[in-house]
């Protein structure tokens, strides 16, 4: 065990000064971490010292992305065991979002500048609807995407 200082931050706008405050006994292999005072006066931790720091929407979105991924876990098996239209427009919804979620966390991460940003999420939204719009057509013009795996996994 080590002893570690926790970080306090004070002041009237959130983040204007910090100093060190009580002596707190962690184990070594946990961080201190800034507390973050809201004018409410009630305290928060984050690790970046903002009181919008928790947002609700942000929550929202990540618990939407982790329900799509386990959507996909139960889906996957019921479409190869159940091929159907029903199967192939729910594969071709869930695997859209899935992917352009995933995608959007990529061009989060290593795009940079607001310019260039905004035109990779411009293409990353493009790319993705047509890519809905080409799974359905080949849903309902062809023979669909259970049907079109089984068919590959015969060869």
């Amino acid at each position: 065990m080590a002893a570690l200082w926790r970080l306090g931050v004070c002041g009237t706008q959130g983040a204007r000064a910090l100093f060190l405050r009580t002596p707190a006994v962690r184990p070594a292999l946990v961080f201190a971490f800034v507390q973050d005072r809201c004018p409410s006066g009630v305290q928060h931790i984050h690790l970046s010292p903002s009181c919008q720091a928790g947002s609700k929407a942000a929550s929202l979105h990540w618990t939407g992305e982790r329900v799509v991924s386990v959507f996909l876990l139960g889906l996957l098996p019921a479409a190869y065991l159940n091929p159907c239209s029903a199967m192939d427009y729910s594969l071709a919804a869930a695997l859209t979002v899935h992917s352009h979620w995933g995608l959007g966390q990529v061009v989060t991460d290593y795009v940079h500048g607001d310019a260039s940003q905004k035109a990779a999420k411009a293409g990353l939204l493009a790319l993705s609807a047509l890519t809905f719009a080409g799974l359905c057509y080949f849903n309902y013009h062809d023979v669909g995407i259970c049907k079109a795996v089984a068919m590959l996994w015969r060869l």
